[in-house]
């Protein structure tokens, strides 16, 4: 039970969590993947009422709601569509396009209620909806905005049931020949559906965040892996050029790393790795982005230009040497040093590939002059 436990709150903990950078990223891929299928699932919905028109299976007024509702999902299918290939992520997107989803869906049963009550309760086609745009959020891979889509259909759902059955006089206005009667029973079967559905959407949410994680994530010291990096870098430096900012990107390589754990052995190198990538987290700033590539092999990205870049990182290789590592208590500290290159964006190049080349020259030439120092350029 304890385990029980422990996972469910480590579930909600997730789930309530801000996604990381990584998850952003997936999210926006996602948010335009569902513009996309609300672009095209609105052209198709446009011919439901308009064959149920013909076929003459609606009545004027559910013809009208049901078309005024495609028509709304068309307009904004496109304009979100619009803003979700935008480079610019906006990140308020997900939270609007999910409100209009929910709502757009309860102003259609609304209107529904204009023509029968029982239509605007049990019409399963509209409600439905609830569902799939509870669903949808599951692309978005943000755990918030899932359990934020449950609870405002369910509120408004709700809230709606509430309003019918109090402006109800008579049971007959409950009561339709097409819909059946409108029961609390039904009314609260919904609800409890729309709370599974939002759970099971949510679980897919926290099974794809840990999928993502073990992907991106370097499971020794925590650190986002070479994979991370190749899918971070574009929009990293798209956001710089629209800033008009530098990036530098350094190469970090311990010096003489190999023999601790040739000494001492891997467990202890493992712990000397962890140690010196908690002296080097000490020293970033918030927009840093330190990454272990492989080995003893480590990158980071700065979103400075290449002289500040250089002052940042001699002051790391500093605070690295003034902290030895000690593997158990009682033995002798062993001093860590490490050497580095850097290298520019754009002036260096303008992809990840070239930079890690230009990069990784200096850092030789760092090595065969003497190691423990930071070069930024080829002398």
């Amino acid at each position: 039970m304890d385990g029980i436990r422990s996972d469910l709150r480590e579930f909600w903990r997730r789930l309530r969590a801000p996604p990381d950078a990584l998850m952003l990223e997936v999210g926006a891929g996602g948010e335009l993947l569902v513009a996309k299928l609300r672009a095209v699932l609105a052209f198709v919905l446009l011919l439901l009422p308009l064959a149920s028109i013909a076929a003459d299976e609606y009545t004027p007024t559910e013809g009208l709601a049901g078309i005024i509702g495609v028509i709304l999902t068309v307009l904004a299918a496109q304009l979100i569509l619009m803003l979700a290939r935008q480079k610019r992520r906006f990140r308020w997107l997900p939270w609007l396009s999910t409100s209009y989803d929910i709502t757009l869906t309860s102003l259609v049963l609304g209107m529904l209620a204009f023509g029968s009550f029982a239509g605007a309760l049990n019409s399963m086609v509209v409600w439905a909806f609830y569902l799939i745009a509870i669903g949808m959020t599951a692309l978005r891979n943000d755990g918030r905005l899932t359990l934020y889509a449950g609870a405002l259909a369910m509120f408004q759902y709700g809230a709606l049931a509430v309003l019918l059955f109090s402006l109800a006089t008579t049971p007959d206005q409950l009561a339709s020949a097409d819909y059946g009667t409108a029961h609390v029973s039904n009314v609260l079967q919904r609800l409890l559906l729309i709370a599974v559905t939002t759970v099971m959407m949510a679980a897919v949410v926290y099974r794809m965040q840990r999928l993502i994680e073990l992907s991106g994530t370097d499971g020794l010291t925590g650190l986002p892996n070479r994979t991370l990096l190749t899918y971070r870098f574009p929009a990293l430096a798209d956001a710089a050029g629209e800033a008009g900012m530098s990036l530098s990107v350094a190469l970090i390589d311990l010096d003489y790393f190999r023999r601790i754990n040739d000494e001492l052995g891997h467990t202890a190198g493992d712990s000397a790795l962890r140690h010196v990538v908690d002296v080097l987290r000490s020293g970033l700033e918030e927009k840093d982005w330190l990454v272990r590539l492989g080995g003893e092999e480590f990158a980071l990205v700065l979103r400075q230009p290449v002289g500040r870049a250089w002052e940042r990182l001699e002051a790391l290789r500093r605070s690295v040497a003034a902290s030895p590592f000690v593997h158990e208590p009682g033995e002798a500290p062993i001093r860590m040093t490490f050497s580095g290159g850097i290298s520019s964006w754009p002036q260096d190049g303008t992809e990840l590939a070239q930079l890690l080349r230009r990069a990784d020259l200096r850092l030789r030439q760092a090595k065969m002059t003497g190691r423990n120092r930071v070069v930024a350029r080829e002398s």
